[in-house]
């Protein structure tokens, strides 16, 4: 298990756990980032990370991606 900033671009991760103050996690849970999910990482700038989540393309700050744990 790792934070989802560590997952190599290309990779389909399954969602373990999603980190953080209740309010992060409904917000996390709303864009589609759900555990069990699959979630792959399009690109990553910075920490930074554009995925796939629910045949959406979605940006995620480096701060939100780490409390994604895949």
């Amino acid at each position: 298990m790792m934070p989802l900033t560590l997952a190599g671009v290309g990779e389909e991760n399954m969602i373990r756990k999603i980190g953080g103050k209740q309010e992060i996690k409904a917000h996390l849970e709303n864009l589609g980032f759900v555990v069990g999910e699959a979630v792959t990482v399009i690109n990553a700038i910075g920490g930074n990370v554009i995925v796939n989540v629910k045949d959406s393309r979605i940006a995620v700050s480096k701060e939100m991606a780490q409390k994604i744990i895949v």
